[in-house]
């Protein structure tokens, strides 16, 4: 295991080297979840340096002091990225991890070579939906909400899984309340519908055809904002396809990822 301290907070992360000059890609994890949920994709890069981490307040990383920004989050990934030494980076996160990426793409443009935006969007929810999920959560635990939220994650065939059914619902409630209600907090108050329209980086925006959080039209909304992009559906997944359909989610990325490389040659 591998920790590091970004200003106050001491965050979880995996870096795996690679040779090659290729750059670093970094999975950047959903709410409710830690960096397990990209083993299976991650795994299938080995031609580049890959980065893994929990977010505060989720995994093993500190929680601080929520409720946070995004920004916050940013600045833990800056300061992973900078710790690393990686001058140029492949952004991947899932639902609040694709906010985060947006907000280092705005505040660090000339470092993003591309965006892998999964089951995402430039703004997330209501703030009487997230101001609900934060008390729910503050006076009954996780738990009380946990499985509405699986339902919204994942497809009925998985749901059917009783024993992967289980595991995913103990790495959801077995996160900090104050971590998860904090996370919540900062997708609340984030927009970044100017800031998607600026970006200049290469992105694919995928989503998972049966997906209950950030559904396919929200997630096209949000490729039709950003000039270099590109619109894909998984099928038969929901909210985290790293989960659901991996190798299909693979096959896109390394597509994509071909596709800039010919471009930038």
């Amino acid at each position: 295991m591998q920790f590091r301290r970004i200003g106050s907070i001491a965050l979880h992360f995996r870096h795996i080297p690679a040779r090659g000059g290729k750059p670093l890609i970094a999975f950047i994890n959903s709410l409710g979840t830690d960096f397990r949920i990209w083993e299976a994709v991650s795994g299938q890069f080995a031609d580049h340096p890959v980065l893994l981490y929990d977010k505060r307040g989720h995994g093993l990383s500190d929680i601080g002091h929520p409720p946070y920004l995004i920004e916050d989050h940013v600045d833990d990934l800056c300061g992973l990225v900078d710790h690393i030494g990686a001058s140029e980076v492949v952004l991947c996160g899932v639902s609040v991890g694709g906010l985060i990426a947006q907000g280092f793409a705005a505040r660090r443009p000339e470092a993003v070579r591309a965006l892998i935006l999964c089951d995402t969007a430039h703004k997330i929810g209501t703030a009487e939906f997230w101001d609900t999920r934060i008390s729910a959560v503050h006076d009954h635990g996780i738990e009380a909400i946990a499985d509405s939220v699986l339902e919204r994650w994942f497809t009925p065939p998985l749901r059917a899984d009783a024993a992967r059914l289980s595991g995913y619902r103990n790495m959801l409630i077995r996160q900090p309340v104050e971590g998860y209600a904090g996370t919540c907090a900062a997708v609340r108050d984030a927009d970044y519908t100017e800031a998607a329209r600026r970006i200049t980086a290469p992105a694919l925006c995928l989503v998972g055809d049966q997906d209950g959080s950030t559904p396919p039209d929200l997630v096209r909304s949000l490729a039709a904002l950003i000039p270099n992009s590109r619109f894909e559906i998984i099928a038969g997944a929901g909210h985290i396809p790293s989960i659901e359909q991996p190798a299909a989610l693979t096959e896109l990325i390394r597509e994509f990822l071909a596709g800039i490389g010919k471009a930038g040659a």
